[in-house]
């Protein structure tokens, strides 16, 4: 599904080409530091957008967009499919590798979901399998099932399994299409992030992708652009540069003011009041002083709604 440009560019490409460079050089200047790591280090460049309010309807699936670039290479990435190998699915591990076969799909591994259920019930099956994949496709059957199978794991890496309809007989090109495609969550919180590039990707390959990215997710959030707070861009462990900022509401500060201004006022008026009951009580020579017209004059002068007038004639009651 493509999404239309947005109304108004709000992100310029010059602002984006700043970040992607900045962000490219503290990479290579971190690699040069830093030692040789065992196991490869995550690389991929993050789009964060913040919202302004969280949203209303949150989705478990998420958002695809496709990107120019696709950033997971079918013919250079590790791919894993998990199928459904129920009674009802009619499909098997056989069936399915001979349609991969068939087809050249680049897939590495096939899972049951028998054996997620039981080999990789251990954590650190789950964080071994994990890391061992790019990307992770499953029967769209058995999405549901997932969250209590994965583990954590594949939520905080970002490399939940994209469904897959496995009752059609095109899953190459599904496959395809999922390799090309951005991921978006609107979950339960105000901050949402997707991968829009690799570092070891060209610098305009990602400010492309960059640009798509940020014009998918303006479509499909609440409120579109009114709906945004900020976007930055970052890398896994680097600090996050800032690509637009939303002005903050003007109205809002000038309502809290004018509230904050008439407490101000009715605190000062109640002050003026008591100090006059508190002079008519000395030179009447009533040593205790009747409070009834002070009551009253209080609550007349804390009624905002109360005309002028009215004001003027209470002040000179007594």
């Amino acid at each position: 599904m493509e999404f239309p440009p947005p109304s108004a560019a709000k992100v310029g490409r010059a602002t984006i080409e700043k970040a992607v460079s900045a962000l490219l050089k503290w990479k290579e200047s971190q690699s040069k530091i830093q030692k040789a790591q065992l196991l490869p280090q995550d690389d991929f460049i993050y789009l964060n957008l913040t919202l302004k309010k969280i949203p209303p309807k949150p989705r478990t699936n998420a958002f695809r967009i496709p990107f120019p670039n696709p950033i997971h290479d079918p013919s250079s990435s590790e791919l894993c499919l998990i199928i459904d190998d129920r009674p009802n699915s009619k499909l098997t591990s056989d069936a399915a590798k001979k349609i991969i076969k068939s087809q050249n799909i680049p897939i590495s591994k096939v899972i049951k979901l028998s054996k997620l259920k039981t080999n990789y019930k251990p954590f650190e099956a789950k964080r071994k399998l994990c890391d061992s994949y790019d990307l992770f496709l499953v029967d769209r059957r058995i999405v549901h099932l997932l969250p209590n199978l994965l583990g954590k794991q594949f939520f905080k890496k970002k490399k939940l399994p994209l469904p897959l309809d496995l009752t059609h007989k095109n899953w190459k090109e599904q496959v395809e299409r999922a390799c090309g495609s951005g991921l978006f969550y609107l979950r339960t919180g105000s901050c949402c992030v997707m991968r829009v590039g690799k570092g070891s990707m060209e610098s305009e390959q990602i400010v492309e992708n960059v640009l798509e990215a940020i014009k998918g997710v303006v479509q499909v959030v609440p409120k579109k652009w009114d709906g945004v707070r900020s976007l930055h861009l970052r890398l896994s462990d680097s600090l996050a540069l800032p690509l637009y900022q939303a002005l903050p509401d003007i109205k809002l500060k000038i309502e809290g003011f004018k509230e904050k201004q008439a407490e101000e006022e009715v605190s000062g008026g109640l002050v003026e009041v008591k100090e006059s009951e508190k002079k008519a009580d000395q030179g009447s020579g009533n040593k205790k002083g009747k409070k009834n017209k002070g009551r009253i004059h209080e609550v007349r002068y804390m009624d905002f709604d109360t005309g002028v007038d009215e004001l003027e004639s209470d002040d000179c009651i007594g």
